[in-house]
């Protein structure tokens, strides 16, 4: 499903038991200097990833400030974000204008709650510009943290030069059937550079039929619930990805590859490593 960009003034986009995607949760907040936003998401851990600007965080006694830092867009600097515990109330002041990404998946069992900073986030580059695959992703909740979390994964992913495809070859998980994958609802986030740039998101629910295609520009919100989605960028532009997963029984991501084009793994350089990383 495809949600084009507009003004959700700081309500969910994606809100809990969402009909396509009831695993994931997921907003947009947006805030001047010394404005605050508090919420509480009960049944789902969230964690506050700024796309811009900086912003002090409080949950529940534990305090990050200065999370964040970007500066024009979302190419500005490195992610930081802050892991909220299921149902926690969690406070955000904006140190400056801001743009703030939650995201959520549903979990029941309440953690502690804890910062990544920039050093600390987990990064990804594979594929290569001769097979059209270049893509770098920085792991805000990725394999590092995987003890300190329950369901939720939360990734950027960026392509690498102008033009291109991300999230192939197509593969999807939307199945709890171990060890050939696992059901994790998915949700993005896209911007582009210049951000009047365009792409599209493909969705084809079964190997060897026509699927549906997306258009997606700057803002544009992608809520996957089954099939093979990959997606890619026009020549000349660059695209990112706020990535949300949400496992069902599991953190860690077992993705199925569509047979037409699973061999097509051993074609791309750095692939298994970054299937690895999805933990």
């Amino acid at each position: 499903m495809h949600i084009a960009p507009y003004d959700n003034q700081n309500s969910p986009i994606v809100d809990v038991d969402d009909s396509t995607v009831p695993l994931n949760y997921f907003n947009i907040v947006k805030l001047e200097a010394g404005q605050a936003f508090d919420y509480q998401v009960p049944g789902y851990e969230t964690c506050i990833v700024p796309a811009t600007g900086t912003v002090d965080i409080e949950v529940e006694g534990f305090a990050a400030a200065d999370i964040g830092g970007r500066g024009e867009d979302v190419w500005d600097g490195e992610p930081e974000g802050v892991y909220v515990p299921s149902g926690a109330k969690a406070t955000m002041i904006a140190k400056d204008s801001c743009e703030v990404f939650v995201a959520g998946a549903k979990y029941d069992e309440v953690l502690e709650p804890f910062a990544v900073r920039a050093d600390e986030l987990d990064l990804v580059q594979y594929g290569s510009d001769d097979t059209k695959t270049h893509r770098k992703i920085k792991h805000i909740l990725g394999q590092k943290q995987h003890d300190k979390v329950g369901r939720l994964l939360v990734s950027e992913l960026f392509t690498v030069g102008a033009g291109g495809w991300s999230g192939f070859p197509s593969h999807k998980h939307d199945t709890d059937r171990l060890p050939l994958e696992t059901r994790h609802d998915e949700t993005y986030n896209f911007r582009f550079r210049p951000n009047h740039g365009s792409g599209v998101q493909m969705l084809q629910r079964e190997d060897g039929k026509p699927g549906d295609a997306y258009h997606i520009v700057d803002g544009s919100t992608i809520c996957l619930d089954n099939g093979y989605h990959p997606c890619c960028v026009l020549p000349g532009y660059e695209m990112y990805y706020f990535t949300i997963l949400g496992g069902l029984s599991q953190r860690s991501l077992v993705q199925y590859f569509q047979p037409s084009h699973a061999y097509q793994i051993e074609t791309i350089p750095g692939i298994k490593d970054m299937i690895a990383k999805f933990k």
